[in-house]
């Protein structure tokens, strides 16, 4: 029996369905992003009232600047940190969730959870567990004879919006995890469970690899999440210090544009930070997508 297919006659109306989409791009993305690179090669004073055409300047003294060449490298071991620490959590999870019968539901429930809170409530919430004066966890920690003080030490400062930011995506992550272990086909591992391979191999072998597709979809969203979307809990939790510990660039951008208030300086740096995401984007399509086992 031949298929029929279905053919609208109506010229305008794929238009009409994409524009909603072309609009909110174009609104959202394309105009604040020409505008930053329109802004960029100008030095605009305080109040905004005059601007100045200074080609590169801008660009030059950032990269002169100690603190920016410092927020380079936080952001680069953050978003590393963020990245594998959120994916290995979540893949243990999601195999452990995978293994559960009984209590299924509300152990997927409950891991699933943290990812409806907002970054900056996340960021809020552990500012608070661990506030020095006032946090539960930081009283137990204090009552095991170790100092805690995120607003003075760069390393306990450095691991609170890292681990903040972890647990606020590890639900994320856990989501596709676990959908990418139902889809693989029992048989399978049963077969190689005949064939007296280890539960290890078993997921060495075979398990790890069918997930590929997913953990390269995630290692890009993740990546992305650790440049752009750990703003709130950097923000809520240490606000960029203490030194400058945890300036990564995102915050950075908005610390010297917002309160700083040099527009052109900030421009070039968000322009930067758009750059180094297309670049990690393009290399993990022209490199790691390689290793992909569709």
């Amino acid at each position: 029996m031949e298929k029929q297919r279905v053919v609208f006659n109506n010229k305008v109306l794929p238009y009409m369905l994409l524009a909603p989409q072309v609009a909110i791009t174009l609104v959202f993305f394309i105009w604040p992003a020409s505008q930053s690179l329109f802004l960029s090669v100008l030095q605009q004073d305080p109040f905004g009232l005059s601007s100045t055409f200074v080609w590169f300047d801008n660009f030059s003294t950032i990269f002169t600047d100690e603190i920016y060449r410092k927020s380079l490298g936080t952001t680069a071991i953050f978003s590393l940190l963020v990245t594998l620490a959120s994916m290995s959590v979540a893949l243990l999870l999601a195999v452990l969730a995978n293994r559960v019968l009984f209590t299924g539901r509300v152990y997927k429930t409950l891991i699933i959870w943290p990812y409806a809170v907002a970054t900056m409530v996340a960021g809020v919430l552990w500012y608070f567990l661990f506030n020095p004066t006032a946090g539960i966890i930081s009283h137990l920690l204090k009552s095991m004879n170790y100092d805690w003080n995120h607003g003075l030490y760069e390393g306990q400062a450095f691991f609170l919006v890292v681990f903040a930011s972890v647990w606020r995506q590890v639900s994320y992550n856990f989501i596709f995890f676990l959908a990418g272990l139902q889809s693989i086909p029992p048989s399978l591992i049963e077969a190689s469970a005949i064939d007296g391979a280890s539960p290890f191999r078993r997921f060495w072998t075979i398990v790890f690899p069918l997930l590929s597709p997913t953990s390269f979809f995630l290692i890009v969203v993740n990546v992305v999440y650790a440049f752009f979307d750990t703003f709130g809990v950097v923000d809520a939790i240490t606000g960029g210090g203490p030194n400058h510990a945890t300036d990564i660039m995102v915050f950075k951008v908005y610390h010297d544009g917002f309160k700083g208030l040099d527009y052109g300086g900030s421009a070039a740096q968000s322009v930067i930070l758009m750059g180094v995401v297309i670049l990690l984007t393009i290399i993990q399509f022209r490199y790691i997508e390689r290793k992909v086992h569709y």
